[in-house]
């Protein structure tokens, strides 16, 4: 099978031309993709717990330490101690933040709006379906349950 053809490469590919493309966008307005999907994902008003960022951008807790200590330092966000629990942490946006968090939202209104003029909607409804079962199948964490390496052609032949 070519890669061309595989499922993750296609997906793997499209990502990366998506990252690149936003990584642009924010390079001009001094962040990065990750700073902008951090700020789209803090509450304007409540701010958001710390801890429920990470799983919302499907990310590691010590990765987003260090892009929240990066943002801090940027004067986008800053930290405060949630009110009913002391242990808890809440991250709200600065001015500045919300400023930069209107860039990424308009970043991403403007990339979808240009590709859902282009692509129709039943495609687009196909690639979400698709895109859904796929990510289901691996968060089911079965799609390996049955894999058995085989041998390599080499150790097949010497073994006989």
């Amino acid at each position: 099978m070519k890669p061309e053809e595989t499922v993750d490469y296609n997906i793997k590919v499209a990502w990366h031309a998506i990252s690149r493309m936003y990584n642009t966008q924010a390079a001009q307005n001094d962040i990065t993709t990750s700073i902008g999907f951090v700020l789209l994902n803090i509450d304007q008003e409540r701010g958001t717990p710390a801890t429920k960022i990470a799983p919302l951008l499907g990310l590691e807790t010590r990765s987003l330490t260090r892009i929240l200590r990066s943002m801090e330092e940027k004067g986008l966000i800053y930290k405060q101690a949630d009110s009913v629990d002391k242990r808890s942490v809440r991250i709200f946006l600065t001015p500045l933040g919300l400023e930069k968090k209107e860039v990424s939202r308009q970043t991403v209104r403007h990339f979808n709006l240009k590709i859902r003029e282009k692509i129709p909607q039943s495609q687009l409804d196909v690639f979400f379906k698709v895109s859904a079962q796929i990510t289901s199948m691996i968060e089911g964490k079965t799609l390996f349950e049955e894999f058995v390496l085989k041998p390599l052609a080499a150790e097949a032949s010497a073994a006989s």
